[in-house]
């Protein structure tokens, strides 16, 4: 007779109960893991640091053997060379910063370059690309050539709302763009973060406007009527210019400054408009009147109104004044319009609870970032990291109970 083993009621029982134990064990470890990787810091759009540029930030052109130019070509930086001393065509061409031909000040700036020209090479590619960018619409990022790169339309680079965003270009040899080719910036992309870095020279094409501070190893060829808003910048040999037109590279803050709030105050205050007409009437005039008129002109006119019709409602304000007919209505009418034309820049910006500054808190709201959007998460990212690693240690603990149970079985 077969001896058979039975299972007990309470050893069913603690089997369920260990079951049920494990797979809550493994439901809360999902749940961990599944929370630390929601809550988890996700890094900003732009993670490209930008190129430093030491002294050649003020230069609008910088060669290494000569600058050449012909026609009216207009820049507002510095212009230089170093090693050599040749800067020819000025005038008829101007600039606004300082010449420097040969000076220490042109030998340092050459000096920077180098550096950041070997800065912009090291960098590691985020993408590669080859032959013509046209029709391209590029993020943030570190873009690589190993043969010549051209541009015969339209490039378009975008910010994604980050204006801290930064474009490098690795040239292999030559950059070329062809006449009337353009480079955009959209989203908050701005001129002063784009940089090429050209294995030889460069050259831009005819009526073409160009974006970006060019660091050539050899030369920089910019033909008639190109516009750069940038730097033509060459370590050895020479920049070659064409009537012109260099501007410097946009680069505003990416943290809005608030306008409308620090001027409602002194604008809101009717005194100044009002005390140039006792002139016109001593007595009741300027008691009663001027303190209601500029009260209620200045908080209606300046959110529909341009500054022409901040002067207009003033002046009719003190035309009010002097209703009684009396010459010296004149007088108070010229008092008010000079006063309204004297903070005109304060009542156009003005009227915080009016339309203009609700236009300017969307402009606000609409300027945050990309990269801040998706990092605030009304949590502390270390919470993430935490919840993360532990859903990992459950998760090891629950292996280590199952296999000693194993064992003990």
């Amino acid at each position: 007779m077969g001896t058979h083993s039975t299972i007990s009621g309470a050893d069913k029982l603690r089997t369920v109960h260990h079951r049920g134990v494990a797979a809550a064990l493994v439901a809360i470890t999902l749940v961990l893991v599944l929370a630390g990787l929601i809550l988890a810091p996700v890094p900003a759009s732009a993670a490209t640091p930008t190129v430093g540029l030491g002294t050649t930030l003020s230069y609008s052109v910088l060669g290494g053997e000569t600058v050449t130019n012909t026609g009216e070509t207009t820049m507002n930086g510095d212009l230089g060379v170093s090693p050599g001393s040749a800067i020819t065509g000025f005038p008829p061409g101007e600039f606004g910063g300082t010449r420097h031909a040969g000076d220490a000040h042109a030998a340092q700036a050459q000096s920077d370059l180098g550096i950041a020209y070997v800065d912009a090479a090291g960098r590691a590619p985020t993408a590669a690309v080859t032959g013509d960018l046209v029709g391209l619409t590029l993020p943030d990022g570190v873009y690589r050539s190993s043969g010549p790169l051209e541009l015969s339309g339209t490039l378009t680079l975008d910010g994604q709302g980050n204006t801290d965003s930064v474009f490098i270009f690795q040239v292999a040899s030559t950059l070329i763009t062809a006449s009337a080719s353009d480079v955009d910036l959209i989203n908050g992309a701005q001129a002063c973060n784009v940089f090429w870095q050209v294995g030889s020279s460069a050259t831009l094409g005819t009526d073409s406007t160009f974006v970006g501070t060019i660091m050539a190893s050899a030369s920089v060829t910019v033909t008639t009527g190109a516009e750069v808003e940038g730097r033509a910048l060459a370590r050895t040999a020479q920049v070659s210019l064409d009537t012109n037109v260099f501007t410097a590279p946009g680069c505003e803050s990416s943290t809005p400054t608030p306008t409308g709030t620090p001027t409602a105050t002194p604008t809101a205050t009717g005194g100044p408009t009002g005390d140039p007409s006792p002139t016109g009437s001593p007595t009741a005039g300027p008691t009663g009147t001027p303190t209601a008129s500029p009260t209620g002109t200045p908080t209606t006119s300046p959110t529909g109104s341009t500054t022409g019709d901040a002067a207009g409602d003033s002046t009719g304000g003190q035309d009010d004044v002097a209703a009684d007919g009396d010459d010296d209505a004149a007088g108070s009418d010229g008092g008010a319009t000079s006063g309204a034309d004297g903070n005109a820049g304060d009542s156009s910006s003005d009227d915080g609870t009016g339309a203009e500054a609700d236009a300017q808190a969307d402009e606000t709201t609409a300027s945050q970032t990309t990269g801040e959007e998706l990092s605030e998460t009304g949590l502390s990212p270390w919470i993430g990291v935490m919840l993360g690693l532990g859903g990992v240690l459950l998760l090891v603990g629950l292996v280590l109970v199952l296999v000693r149970r194993r064992q003990l079985h």
